[in-house]
């Protein structure tokens, strides 16, 4: 079992930055790939971003790549997501999430609660 704790979001103006924390509990984050998904008002979830178990390995969605950055502390049992030059349009609440395998599209076993992200024009 794995609980997920998101923090870091917030209001933005556009071109600004914002880092996005997830707390994870358990002894065994080390053994779960994490990721970064997000959900603006009358659309699906959609999938952000991922990382393995060291961070060895990262995905990104097409719409973030090149201004979000994944990383992880399993020292601290935390995956980051680093966003910049927000636009408008990455508007949504962001859930952080785990899954213990990283072949094939990510599909969590575990969610977190989300935390608002709010980007002004």
């Amino acid at each position: 079992q794995v609980q997920l704790a998101e923090s870091g979001g917030g209001l933005v103006q556009a071109g600004d930055s914002l880092r996005l924390s997830c707390a994870a509990s358990g002894r065994t984050f080390s053994t779960y790939c994490m990721g970064w998904f997000r959900q603006a008002p009358g659309k699906e979830r959609e999938f952000v971003s991922a990382i393995s178990y060291t961070g060895g390995r990262t995905n990104y969605a097409d719409y973030v790549k090149g201004r979000f950055t994944i990383a992880r502390d399993n020292a601290k049992n935390t995956v980051y997501l680093q966003m910049n030059n927000l636009k408008p349009e990455d508007t949504a609440v962001y859930y952080c999430a785990a899954r213990r395998d990283w072949d094939g599209p990510f599909r969590p076993e575990y969610w977190g609660q989300g935390t608002q992200v709010t980007v002004s024009s």
